[in-house]
């Protein structure tokens, strides 16, 4: 019987079926596709935080500990592949005598470092100029000391005799703040400036040098052992977070106190994973409606036979069909419908994967691959049931055989229509927006240090409100125009269809609820592509504005200590070159906090990057940069700073800020003009903008050591390339394309451009599946209609513009109610998303193109939907399309 019932589906409505299919596909696709699209970005957000850091571990002795056991006990752990000793002394300055000339520097560190180091931890040390081995300075303390390699410097040590030492060669730190971090601190300590002067030495050289210190001032000895770990952990960074997090708590509860562990790698995977929830968080956002407006046109097209369905399952009672039968011969459409869907629908997400990924696995761990197949399989199965076998199982319990044979048209409006549940809805919608980006909220919570990560899903409920609500608003309005707005339909139709025009609007009304469904699929549909469409082009605008941010402009220079004058105009005159920036970064004292300052020229900064209104929240970009040209003593504060020393605007501000000639800290009085969030350059945490020439008037020195270095876009690698030819080892050049490939926004490891062609691509699926697969379920639903009319005498022209008008009300109403639900839903979905952008966008970016491309492909496919229906009655005999119902 099951065989006999499913052959006759295929062969006498062969296009439900399909069509169904086609839904259960689409979201089987949609949902395993943005799936391994998740696992593959938290696998590869561990691996970049995992490559990200130069030594795993750095375990320092606490005084008093025996060293000699400690070291056993650490180099024994559980997943240590690789482990140096460093030792660490203070000094108490450094000094050099070049060319007649005697520089002396403040207080820095000695590292005794074991010749195996570089090879064991090659991030860790990057040589400038000179050789690998030996004497190293740090790049700044070469250019304090006016050294290069060849010559001779002095070590100043507490208590003996400065010892002098020959340099091999200048060196850069890369992770110098790691390196010389507080170990053992508490994580909200405010962090500790690197040394501005650091020495090299050869393990035995320091011993030799050090030693003696030893017994009179232990207090400026220190050991560490840094160690290089397995890095067999789970793909999700949460998770290796957790691991990694709980093996250092091990290893010091085993020490008994006797080691600290200053965890880089935890610290690394803590901050990924935070980008992995907002990762969980896009998928719920974007990917959720998707496979729910897949579910929703699996359901219309299902429902679309529902007529035909209920007078065979009326036969089938009649003549002794009983409901476990009848609920059997649904399982079997729906074991059918969601088999065929849910393994065309796999195929397609394997394609797509190749596409956008590069690998058609879903995900990069095996348990991956098995998890989001089921899943995505388990979610079609549960649309195939609720299409086909909910509404039969109402169906049998609710009617009789009389009433299913019955042909009852009722014009009621529903229940949520005459309570105006859309309204509430839509109430609920703006409540929960509102609630859940106030200020202070955050839509996923990190804490530093805890291994839980608290998620907000309470911010989904806007935007699945906004969507929901709209759809039923749509419906709403959708029903009054082609009911009681008749006569408007009538007017509107009459310069394209004349005399038929009235007629055409009558029987538009009379179809109107399955009409009105229409639009509201097509409704969802094009403002699904629309906030979709907009929210990815407002993440790809902001992860350029992030590599802009990140780096200061198309190219920058930093020198660790200010250059000649001449610099600027030597720069200038570089091939590819526009315009050149100089800016000062230093650092300055607001009470106990030390923060960057930065001193630039507020009259000619927009010259060589992009300040935009977002960086200063409570004024505009040109507002500021005028304060700081008339009021050369106005600062520019982080909120946290105003917060935290509670100013108010106009309030003096007294930093200390070291000063050229004696170096030594002295007072500068600014005045406080406004609140800055971002900055080129600028760190993440607090910092503070100045006008340059204030500065250096007040400090003794104008020289810049940064340089914005802007050229218009264009063959940007080959200019750095020849700046840095021109700057040598004086500074280190950046340009944007190498920050550009490491940044995207806060999620530094999603593929964005893949992610962009499989949400677009779906979105467009949809966006014609539920114009034009709907439409003509619904013209081939009343396909006896237009058999009557033909055969009435209606020629190809009339039937012609009862189809066509059907088609334009449909497509207009649908287009213009999914633009604006969609623009709406897209300025809620940036606004609650906003911690995913970094920095959060000033407005959101429109991808017209895209937007106008799927609008003339939507149309594009109802007109031949509609063409294709007009054939088809005009050639089709009418008789035949009579008796056939």
């Amino acid at each position: 019987m099951i065989a006999v019932w499913l052959t006759g589906l295929l062969r006498r409505q062969r296009a439900r079926v399909v069509g169904a299919s086609a839904g259960v596909a689409v979201a089987v696709a949609l949902i395993a596709t943005l799936g391994s699209f998740l696992a593959t970005s938290q696998a590869t957000m561990t691996q970049r935080a995992v490559h990200s850091v130069a030594v795993d571990w750095q375990v320092q002795f606490t005084p008093g500990a025996d060293v000699a056991a400690a070291a056993r006990l650490v180099t024994a752990t559980a997943g240590v592949r690789a482990h140096a000793r460093v030792e660490f002394a203070k000094t108490v300055g450094l000094s050099a005598t070049v060319a007649g000339s005697t520089q002396t520097t403040g207080p820095g560190v000695v590292l005794g470092v074991p010749s195996t180091y570089r090879n064991l931890f090659p991030n860790q040390i990057r040589t400038l100029t000179g050789a690998g081995a030996g004497v190293l300075l740090a790049q700044q303390t070469a250019a304090n000391l006016h050294v290069a390699p060849g010559d001779t410097i002095n070590i100043g040590r507490a208590g003996l005799p400065a010892a002098a030492v020959t340099v091999a060669g200048i060196v850069e730190l890369p992770q110098a703040n790691s390196l010389f971090q507080t170990v053992g601190a508490a994580p909200t300590a405010q962090p500790a400036a690197p040394p501005d002067n650091v020495v090299l030495l050869p393990e035995t050289q320091w011993h030799k040098l050090f030693d003696p210190l030893a017994a009179s001032r232990p207090d400026l000895l220190s050991t560490q052992i840094h160690l290089r770990r397995a890095h067999a952990l789970p793909a999700d960074p949460g998770s290796a977070y957790t691991t990694v997090r709980a093996a250092a708590r091990n290893l010091e509860a085993r020490s008994a106190g006797a080691v600290l562990v200053g965890d880089n790698l935890g610290a690394a995977l803590d901050a990924a994973r935070s980008d992995a929830a907002y990762a969980k968080v896009l998928f719920v956002f974007l990917g959720l409606p998707g496979a729910v407006l897949a579910a929703l046109l699996t359901a219309t097209v299902t429902a679309a036979g529902a007529d035909r369905r209920r007078a065979e399952q009326t036969l089938l009672r009649a003549r002794g069909a009983s409901t476990p039968q009848l609920l059997g011969l649904a399982a079997a459409e729906v074991a059918a419908i969601g088999g065929v869907g849910a393994v065309a629908g796999l195929a397609v997400a394997a394609a797509v994967n190749w596409l956008a990924f590069g690998s058609p696995r879903f995900g990069s761990t095996v348990a991956a691959a098995v998890e989001w197949p089921a899943a995505a399989t388990a979610a079609g199965m549960a649309v195939a049931a609720a299409a086909v076998l909910v509404p039969l199982r109402r169906e049998v319990r609710a009617r009789t055989v009389a009433d299913a044979r019955s042909r009852l048209d009722t014009r009621s409006m529903p229940v949520w229509a005459r309570l105006g549940i859309d309204g509430i809805i839509l109430g609920g919608a703006a409540v929960v927006f509102h609630a859940t980006t106030g200020r202070g909220y955050q839509l996923v919570l990190a804490p530093e240090g805890v291994p839980a990560i608290s998620v907000s899903y309470w911010a989904f409920a806007g935007p699945a409100l906004l969507w929901i609500g709209a759809g039923l608003l749509t419906w709403r309005l959708a029903d009054l125009l082609l009911g009681s707005g008749r006569p408007l339909i009538a007017s509107a139709l009459r310069p394209f269809a004349g005399d038929l025009a009235g007629t055409i609007a009558s029987g538009i009304s009379r179809a109107r609820r399955t009409l009105v469904g229409a639009i509201v699929m097509l409704a969802l549909a094009v403002s699904f592509a629309v906030s979709t469409a907009t929210f990815n082009a407002t993440y790809r605008h902001q992860a350029e504005v992030d590599a802009q941010l990140t780096n200061g402009a198309d190219v920058t220079v930093t020198a660790t200590a200010p250059l000649p004058a001449e610099v600027t105009s030597r720069l200038a005159a570089v091939p590819g070159v526009r315009a050149v920036e100089p800016m000062a970064h230093r650092f300055a004292y607001i009470g106990t906090d030390l923060q960057d300052l930065y001193g630039v020229r507020p009259d000619s900064i927009t010259r060589a990057t992009a300040l935009q209104d977002s960086y200063f929240p409570q004024s505009t970009a040109r507002a500021q940069m005028n304060a700081l040209v008339t009021k050369p003593d106005s600062i520019l504060l982080s909120a946290e700073t105003v917060h935290d020393f509670q100013l108010r605007l106009g309030d003096h501000v007294t930093l200390r800020i070291i000063d050229a000639s004696t170096q030594q800290p002295r007072p500068v009085t600014f005045r406080y003009a406004g609140v800055v969030t971002e900055f080129p350059t600028a760190p993440k945490d607090s910092f503070l903008v100045a006008n340059a020439d204030y500065l250096a008037a007040h400090t003794g020195t104008a020289a810049p050591n940064v340089y914005l270095i802007d050229t218009g876009g264009r063959d940007t690698s080959a200019a750095a390339a020849r700046i840095r030819a021109a700057v040598g080892t004086a500074a280190t050049v950046t340009d944007i394309n190498a920050v550009r490939a490491e940044v995207g926004s806060s999620l530094t490891a999603v593929d964005l451009s893949g992610l962009t062609r499989i949400e677009l691509s779906f979105a467009l699926v949809l966006a014609v599946g539920a114009g034009a697969l709907v439409l003509g379920l619904g013209l081939s639903d009343r396909r006896r209609i237009y058999a009557l009319f033909s055969a009435l005498g209606a020629r190809s022209g009339h039937l012609r513009a009862m189809v066509f008008s059907e088609t334009a009300v449909l497509t207009t109403f649908g287009i213009v109610a999914g633009g604006l639900t969609g623009s709406v839903l897209s300025v809620m979905l940036v606004k609650v998303l906003s911690g995913v952008f970094d920095p959060p966008p000033h407005t959101v970016a429109v991808p017209w193109a895209y937007l106008g491309a799927t609008a003339a492909v939507t149309v594009g496919a109802l007109v031949a939907v509609s063409a294709g229906a007009v054939v088809l009655f005009a050639r089709h005999p009418a008789r035949g399309l009579i008796r056939d119902q």
